[in-house]
């Protein structure tokens, strides 16, 4: 079974997050939620989730994947969080999946694990860089990258990341089960 890190900072865009954590869960992939600073994460719109674990606890070479959902300040405090940054170099080092959605790929440019191409949502292309922004499509797969628009796109973005780990024949299962 393929286990997938999905760090909660404060200010996380809760469409995204949830979405990202229940697509995955419903393909059998293990997911840890793992809070920046507290157990209890509150999201942009003020939805408080408990997390699992707390990130400066977590090692890459317990999990497949690492997904940041986007949200503000969420991504900023992605961002700006040691640990994060350590583990998304420690997780592209080891050529293991790395996502982003939203605002999130801002830590992917800070950590130096951004490939060349990416999406994120319109407009703060100009606080991530604009070279090899792509406005064109919902999710952008690079090398080992993956990163996608907004909350509209978090279904799209979490089953490509089904689809990654499991193999397109689940992500359809899982597409079907959820009538899209």
């Amino acid at each position: 079974m393929s286990k997938v890190l999905v760090p909660f900072a404060t200010g996380f865009e809760e469409i995204e997050a949830l979405t990202i954590v229940d697509i995955l869960r419903r393909a059998d992939i293990g997911v840890v939620i793992a809070g920046l600073d507290k157990k209890q994460v509150v999201g942009a719109h003020g939805v408080k989730v408990q997390s699992e674990a707390h990130i400066k606890d977590l090692k890459s070479e317990d999990f497949d994947m690492i997904v940041l959902p986007g949200g503000l300040p969420g991504a900023t405090n992605l961002q700006k969080d040691e640990a994060v940054q350590k583990l998304l170099k420690d997780f592209d080092a080891q050529n293991k999946y790395i996502g982003a959605i939203c605002a999130a790929p801002i830590a992917l440019q800070s950590a130096g694990v951004l490939k060349e191409t990416y999406t994120c949502y319109p407009s703060f292309e100009a606080n991530i860089r604009e070279e090899g922004y792509s406005a064109e499509k919902n999710v952008v797969s690079d090398k080992n990258v993956i990163t996608s628009r907004g909350p509209a796109t978090a279904m799209e973005f979490a089953l490509s990341i089904v689809a990654k780990l499991c193999g397109d024949e689940k992500s359809a299962e899982i597409k079907n089960q959820l009538l899209l």
